[in-house]
């Protein structure tokens, strides 16, 4: 493996790819540029774009990026794509064709599930989820083993495609769709990031592949710094306060000067009858959880195998980033020479003191 820190030749590669056996069938020669977009919150994950001299059709394309450095060659996988929507332009002299391309799951939003079409309840979400991936789309797929059974019946509904109701279940069991850089279909596991192990650590030291210019954004606007829950306990009807006071916290009440308050009537007792004491409870758990705020950095960096769902350690003072966890939720990836990637990454700040 080369070392991403440090200088070397980066060219790029690009192959067709057999939807039946899943390996490289044909090197395409005239692809002049592209890019690939990592993104949590696209339905694909992953898209990439081609500029073209020549039309190649709808195709499954995987990227490849050549490395060389110390007179060594190492070749990396970038990721796999089906080609659509073909454009072009003309400049009186060069047709240039520009083509976009998707992800394997695309294949999920083509077809939809029979009329009616249900999961019993206690069946296995996981292994049905593999089952249903499987059948719907042409890429291989992992399977994600978890003991999560449907607890009622799941139906889908009449506008579902068979992505939508797979993300359904994905969510239920608390997993999310993603993909390795061969186009294979993963799920992932929702992880707190607090639990995640750093893959990557970026810093402002010598070897730093960070470039100088980087953004952090929160929202703290609207976050409730009173609870309030009503609930009926023993025929009668009990409120439950619970206030962040902490003069430390920038959302209390004492910073602020004001009270923003969530109310809470439905909460959730596993159908028992709580105590008023179980009801306060509820009420300091639900501020807490609720006292929390995304952060957002966006930075930019030199290549490195970092993916989308990575956590990162990132560690720049300047701008009070001090080993930092985050995972990244997005990339942009301009496969040139320098091949800069920009990144977005998320961590949680709790507002409420202990």
């Amino acid at each position: 493996m080369p070392d991403w820190t440090k200088s070397m030749q980066r060219t790029f590669e690009y192959y067709t790819v057999n939807p039946d056996t899943w390996t490289d069938r044909k090197r395409l020669d005239k692809i002049i540029s592209s890019s690939i977009s990592w993104d949590y919150t696209s339905d694909t994950v992953g898209s990439a774009s081609f500029t073209t001299t020549e039309s190649f059709g709808e195709e499954y394309i995987r990227i490849y990026l050549i490395t060389v450095q110390n007179g060594i060659e190492e070749r990396w996988r970038l990721g796999t794509f089906l080609a659509q929507s073909p454009s072009f332009s003309f400049n009186g002299k060069h047709k240039s064709i520009n083509v976009d391309a998707y992800s394997p799951i695309i294949e999920l939003k083509e077809k939809n599930p029979p009329i009616g079409y249900t999961l019993l309840k206690n069946t296995n979400v996981m292994e049905t989820v593999y089952s249903l991936t499987r059948e719907n789309l042409r890429a291989p797929v992992v399977k994600s083993q978890s003991g999560t059974e449907l607890q009622s019946n799941f139906t889908a509904n009449t506008n579902d495609t068979w992505f939508s109701y797979i993300s359904s279940l994905l969510t239920y069991a608390e997993f999310k769709f993603d993909l390795d850089d061969s186009g294979r279909i993963l799920y992932s596991p929702i992880q707190k990031t607090e639990a995640m192990s750093p893959r990557w650590t970026y810093s402002v030291n010598n070897s730093s592949i960070l470039t100088p210019e980087i953004s952090v954004d929160r929202d703290i606007y609207g976050i409730p710094n009173v609870i309030e829950v009503i609930q009926k306990v023993s025929g009668s009807t009990y409120v439950a306060r619970a206030v962040n006071k902490d003069p430390l916290s920038p959302i209390s009440t004492v910073t602020r000067g004001r009270e923003i308050v969530k109310r809470i009537t439905n909460a959730n007792f596993n159908g028992a009858t709580p105590t008023t004491a179980q009801v306060d409870d509820y009420a300091k758990r639900a501020l807490d959880t609720v006292s929390t705020t995304a952060y957002r950095i966006t930075y930019s960096h030199a290549y490195c195998p970092v993916r989308i769902g990575d956590c990162v350690l990132i560690n720049y003072p300047a701008v009070g980033l001090n080993n930092v966890k985050a995972k990244v939720m997005s990339q942009s990836i301009t496969c040139n020479a320098a091949m800069t990637v920009q990144e977005t990454a998320e961590y949680s700040v709790k507002l409420l003191g202990e």
